[in-house]
């Protein structure tokens, strides 16, 4: 599972101001990079963290200071070749580090009709085809251009109040307040090429290709990033008490491959245009194809950045956003009626003209490497590093 520079990098990568991650074995730790050209550039000397970065006032301004005056760089070639269960290598990380993993769910009308489902069936998947037809002859159609929290929504909900129908699922996807939770805790996610997780308590689940806004302290949104809200759809079908069991596991969020910064040459209206594509091979010759149009999010950016931060909550070293999915797969991989699920050995391209591709394999979560690198361990880098410059200083 490796990636060619055409693949990991946008279309428009000439164009593009990509900032991400990288595990340097002669240091022992974590490097914000550059993408530049060919070479991934070391930006340590300027910002110790992405996080640093992306809240100071003019990232653009550091990152040519530090493009031109680069003590050390890496041949991206390799680094993407790199297999990252090896820390003698280089290899990418997720690019981002101190910020808080935080998600929206139920954005898109189509994938709030699949959670529902999921309720219905108690996380039992031989139930979807017969819940899923029960719950579409209910809601009399699709409730695509219903906009949350409108008159209109409202009528919708006493309606489905009324047929025995309403959910959870549908008060968050067309009430008048988004679903936001913390998707995993700071520097748990995983980059592109590292494996991603399914815990062996979870017999159905499937990938969220998602888009993932990064925003600073003071909530503005600097850029974004591809994302995959791993996702078990038994777990938190049986309650949805169980979304932290659900959604934070080892290697249950991946991001990357690298954090596209808004300039000239792409802004937030470019982001709301984004199609994401996902793909996913199976080693049984399976081929699963998706899309997620973000344009069709049933809310805008500001309502989903404003539901996680404002005077009700700040986030000191920013935070980054999964905005939800369009795609919710239902098409059966084995028998009839039994759904779509991962298999040991799956490979997740999530792809995007603008962000680069995203690619992940999947493995029991049981089986990958503990998590040990933390926010003490980050801390602890640091001031090595530090230390380090001061000694070679004098």
């Amino acid at each position: 599972m490796t990636a060619s520079i055409s693949t990991l990098l946008p279309d428009d990568a000439d164009q593009a101001l990509l900032v991400g991650r990288l595990w340097d074995p002669e240091t022992g730790g974590p490097r914000p990079v550059l993408v530049d050209g060919d070479t991934l550039v070391d930006l340590f000397d300027h910002a110790a963290t992405v996080s640093e970065l992306l809240n100071g006032e003019n990232p653009a301004a550091l990152l040519e200071d530090a493009r031109s005056s680069a003590v050390r760089r890496w041949d991206l070639a390799s680094v993407a070749d790199a297999v990252t269960d090896d820390g003698g290598v280089p290899h990418l990380l997720a690019p981002v580090d101190l910020q808080a993993v935080k998600a929206c769910g139920v954005t898109f009308v189509d994938s709030m009709i699949e959670r529902v489902i999921e309720e219905r069936c108690a996380g039992d998947f031989t139930l979807a085809e017969q819940m899923r037809a029960q719950v579409y002859e209910a809601l009399g159609g699709s409730l695509a251009g219903v906009r949350p929290g409108s008159p209109e929504a409202a009528r919708v909900k006493e309606v489905l109040v009324r047929e025995g129908f309403w959910s959870q699922y549908l008060e968050v996807g067309i009430g008048p307040d988004p679903e936001v939770f913390s998707k995993a805790p700071v520097l748990s996610a995983v980059g592109t090429g590292a494996r991603i997780g399914i815990p062996s308590f979870s017999s159905w689940n499937n990938p969220e290709p998602e888009l993932v806004l990064v925003v600073d302290s003071t909530g503005r949104v600097r850029g974004c990033t591809l994302g995959n809200d791993v996702n078990l759809r038994d777990v938190e079908g049986r309650s949805a008490l169980l979304l932290g069991m659900a959604k934070d596991n080892n290697g249950s969020a991946a991001l990357g491959p690298f954090v596209r910064l808004f300039n000239g040459s792409y802004t937030l209206d470019d982001a709301r245009r984004e199609t994401i594509r996902l793909t996913v091979t199976g080693t049984d010759g399976y081929t699963l194809n998706g899309t997620n149009s973000v344009e069709r999010l049933s809310r805008p950016f500001e309502e989903l950045v404003g539901a996680a931060y404002g005077t009700h909550h700040q986030y000191p070293d920013g935070f980054v956003l999964f905005t939800g999915t369009l795609f919710a797969p239902n098409e059966d991989r084995d028998a009839p009626g039994m759904g779509f699920t991962h298999k040991t050995g799956d490979v997740v391209e999530i792809r995007s003209e603008r962000l680069g591709t995203l690619t992940n394999m999947v493995a029991p979560t049981e089986d990958l490497e503990p998590w040990r690198f933390g926010i003490g361990s980050q801390l602890q880098y640091i001031l090595a590093q530090k230390r380090t410059d001061m000694a070679r200083a004098q």
